[in-house]
């Protein structure tokens, strides 16, 4: 190795968790290097629609209002709709006032990210491939790779920003599969024919083991989000991504406000695709590291707020890693202090995800529930807000709440 060197803090992976904890930890001082394998920023298969939470959210981590609302679009609902007919939209409290959920485009905001993490003071590094983690009794220590440099990095903590197969979580030994079957994601733009000034719904469209979204998201794009099961899967080995994708897109209902042109509308980049999706973590933090973002865990894209959580992870994680830096006496409780933060924030919502699996596994039981959703507006706007990680996941799991909802 060419040399070794020291820092407060090391981030994997400069995605949304890892640049705004970068961000987060530097404002106050921190000496925090953030290590990111693509040498430039390039799309991966990743959520693009999410609640007014997320919005909330990029401004605590310090984003300009203007800022977000240049890399944000408007979206007035969701519309979620079943193989039944049944059709739910979803306004997360914009029909009662509220502000309405947006489209994001990636490339803008986590470019944005980035660069206040610079200004803050944090240090990027791309083109960097962490390629072992040691957590041991003397502290974290990494092997990095920066072309054929191959180097020694000694971090007080460590955070896996990684996604869902974290090579900090892994080096943990608390990374496990998920326990739904496994399924594939695929994503992509394309160009909206639709004049700019049209504000219009974003859709969910649930069909035989799969679902697809489609949300409009800023520059004259559209984001179309597919994710298939198992018995996709041979098709899409034999016929390729883009045959499979078309296909998904040319069953999709036309609807009065989208003529469902998307099989045949001009793409805009690459289908990125991942897969397995999803994974969990039987522990996010330990002595000396952290896990943020994806990497403490991702159920399914279904119900959404992935962007979110991520932005909340990096909150409770820069406040528990500052702890830990002032007083290493501290690290154990600091890291068991993040765990119950992160349980008490999220884990009545992963119910509610869970709860949405298990109809979504019984066609039949998700479209009478649709139907009811949308059928009754109190219901309807608790679980829209309750999705959207605006009010308490336990509303939704309240018995008499089911009971409302699933009552003939």
């Amino acid at each position: 190795m060419s040399g070794r060197e020291h820092v407060d803090v090391a981030i994997v992976g400069a995605g949304p968790a890892g640049t705004a904890l970068a961000a987060a930890l530097a404002r106050h001082g921190v000496e925090t290097v953030v290590l990111e394998r693509a040498p430039t920023w390039r799309w991966r298969a990743g959520g693009v629609f999410s609640s007014p939470a997320a919005v909330a959210a990029l401004e605590r981590a310090g984003l300009e209002r203007s800022v977000v609302d240049s890399v944000a679009r408007p979206i007035p609902a969701m519309r979620l709709e079943t193989p039944g007919g049944a059709i739910v939209r979803l306004t997360y409290g914009a029909d009662a006032g509220g502000p309405p959920a947006v489209g994001f485009d990636r490339s803008r905001l986590d470019g944005a990210l980035e660069d206040r993490a610079r200004a803050a003071g944090a240090t990027i590094r791309r083109g960097v491939t962490v390629t072992a983690v040691d957590l041991g009794a003397d502290g974290p220590s990494l092997v990095i790779r920066d072309g054929m440099d191959v180097r020694s990095l000694r971090p007080r903590i460590v955070v896996g920003a990684d996604g869902a197969h974290s090579i900090v979580a892994r080096a943990a030994h608390v990374a496990r599969p998920t326990r739904l079957a496994a399924r594939v994601g695929l994503t992509y733009h394309v160009a909206d024919d639709r004049p700019p000034g049209d504000s219009y719904d974003a859709r969910l469209v649930i069909f035989r083991d799969g679902y697809v979204g489609i949300a409009p998201v800023p520059g004259g794009r559209v984001n179309i989000g597919i994710v298939l099961g198992a018995k996709w899967h041979g098709r899409l080995a034999r016929n390729g991504a883009i045959a499979t994708t078309s296909a998904v897109l040319a069953a999709v209902p036309a609807a009065p406000d989208d003529r469902s042109t998307w099989s045949t509308a001009e793409r805009c980049d690459h289908v990125a695709g991942a897969a397995p999706i999803g994974g969990r973590v039987t522990r996010r933090a330990g002595p000396g590291w952290f896990l943020v973002g994806d990497a403490v865990g991702f159920l399914d894209p279904f119900t959404g707020e992935g962007l979110h959580r991520a932005l909340v992870s990096s909150e409770l994680a820069a406040s528990a890693i500052r702890v830990a830096l002032d007083d290493p006496r501290h690290r154990v409780r600091a890291a068991a202090a993040y765990e119950r933060a992160m349980r008490r924030r999220f884990a009545t919502k992963d119910a509610v995800s869970w709860l949405v699996q298990v109809f979504l596994g019984r066609p039949a039981l998700f479209d009478y529930a649709a139907r009811r959703l949308a059928d009754r507006p109190a219901a309807r706007a608790t679980m829209g807000l309750v999705m959207g990680d605006l009010v308490p996941a336990e509303r939704v799991l309240d018995p008499r709440f089911l009971a409302r909802l699933l009552a003939p």
